[in-house]
């Protein structure tokens, strides 16, 4: 009879809208942070912060931390602007969750919490030109 081994697990929370993408390890209870990595802080041109090769690196660069606390599986929560603003992550998210898989950590459930609004001010007025 094997014996079961434990897996320390902890949520990765990614960040994605279109100007930078943020990730975020913390234990399960949200408390204490394992590892946080930005765009900004793997690429030297401002443009180049939103892109998915910026994410994937923030991802490698996450799980490595993880890894070296001990940490073998992940559940992420995948979040975009919400609210007034936009409602869908930004290039990044899938690009970070790719490179988070890669890695070798396990990923237990993907959850996607963006901010829902309820009824807030009047959304700014988009010109369409045709």
């Amino acid at each position: 009879m094997s014996k079961r081994e434990e897996v320390k697990w902890a949520i990765v929370h990614i960040f994605s809208s279109y100007n930078n993408t943020i990730v975020t390890a913390t234990d399960l209870s949200g408390g204490e942070t394992f590892a946080k990595c930005s765009g900004g802080m793997v690429v030297k041109a401002d443009r180049d912060e939103s892109n998915p090769y910026a994410a994937m690196q923030c991802g490698f660069r996450v799980a490595n931390d993880l890894r070296d606390k001990g940490v073998l599986g992940v559940h992420i929560k995948v979040r975009a602007p919400g609210g007034n603003k936009s409602q869908t992550p930004g290039p990044g998210a899938q690009a970070c969750i790719r490179a988070l898989a890669r890695s070798g950590l396990r990923v237990g459930r993907i959850e996607e919490v963006t901010p829902k609004s309820h009824d807030h001010c009047r959304r700014k007025f988009l010109e369409i030109s045709l």
